[in-house]
């Protein structure tokens, strides 16, 4: 088993705190089946340069920082690029400590699952406060996750601006827990059919991904109709392909979350 990055130094009064449906990214990026595909799809004999990942929305950052530190393990090699986008400025706070701190314990020693190679590592980049991929040059990135605000809700809070994400200090302390509970809300409030900010970045993934080897790791819960999803994708035509890659288990006969891969299958 693949250690989970340490997020002992996060604030979860204002970030989300790693759940259920942050474990079951790692299971699924992790599973044999699934590093499989993507260590075929990344090879260093096929794919010279860097790949590319993007978290958009990265909270505590526990995801990007376990799938850079892990690498090697996830796609058969060490020298991957770390992004990430989130519209709350603590999250990418957390997740530039939570990435550095997880690819230097794991990938910067000479014991890392007998592969005594440390002359080439991941690299984080940067966090990049920002509006889900709004900042991303087109068609560049390699592998995109998005673990969404997913439950249904009758409003969608409004993305943060330079005025509502002002510091704390000097709030009292109802104004203090307001706003916390404001930035927890963005975590999760997907408006209706908890689908707004997923229609959003579905909207956008075929222009973000690399156009021959990108692909797209996008969490929903029953509630967000996952077939209707896998349809919608489908009907872009042109190669595009959805399949549901993992998922945490069922409920009533539906499976509680899953996580879909979109990509393109080239000719």
């Amino acid at each position: 088993m693949l250690p989970t990055p340490d997020t002992a130094h996060v604030s979860f009064d204002t970030v989300y705190e790693p759940s259920e449906d942050s474990y079951l990214f790692l299971d699924t990026l992790s599973s044999p089946s699934e590093s499989s595909w993507l260590s075929h799809r990344f090879s260093p004999s096929t794919s010279t340069s860097s790949p590319l990942i993007v978290e958009v929305g990265t909270g505590s950052g526990v995801v990007l920082g376990f799938v850079a530190a892990n690498s090697q393990q996830i796609f058969g090699r060490r020298d991957i690029l770390a992004l990430g986008t989130d519209v709350n400025r603590n999250a990418c706070a957390a997740t530039q400590e939570t990435a550095q701190r997880a690819i230097r314990d794991r990938q910067c020693t000479t014991d890392n699952d007998n592969d005594n190679d440390t002359s080439t590592t991941s690299t984080f980049l940067s966090p990049i406060m920002a509006d889900l991929g709004t900042p991303l040059r087109q068609g560049t990135v390699d592998v995109l996750l998005f673990n969404p605000p997913y439950v249904p809700t009758e409003e969608l809070p409004q993305i943060p601006s330079a005025t509502t994400d002002q510091a704390m200090e000097g709030m009292s302390r109802s104004e203090k827990f307001d706003h916390e509970s404001y930035l927890l809300s963005l975590t999760y409030a997907g408006g209706k059919d908890g689908m707004e900010t997923t229609d959003r970045l579905l909207d956008a993934i075929p222009g973000l991904l690399h156009p021959g080897r990108g692909v797209a790791y996008v969490l929903l819960c029953r509630q967000n109709r996952p077939d209707e999803v896998r349809d919608r994708i489908a009907a872009w035509g042109d190669g595009w392909k959805a399949e549901s890659v993992g998922s945490s288990g069922k409920q009533a006969g539906w499976e509680k979350l899953i996580i879909l891969r979109i990509w393109r299958e080239l000719p």
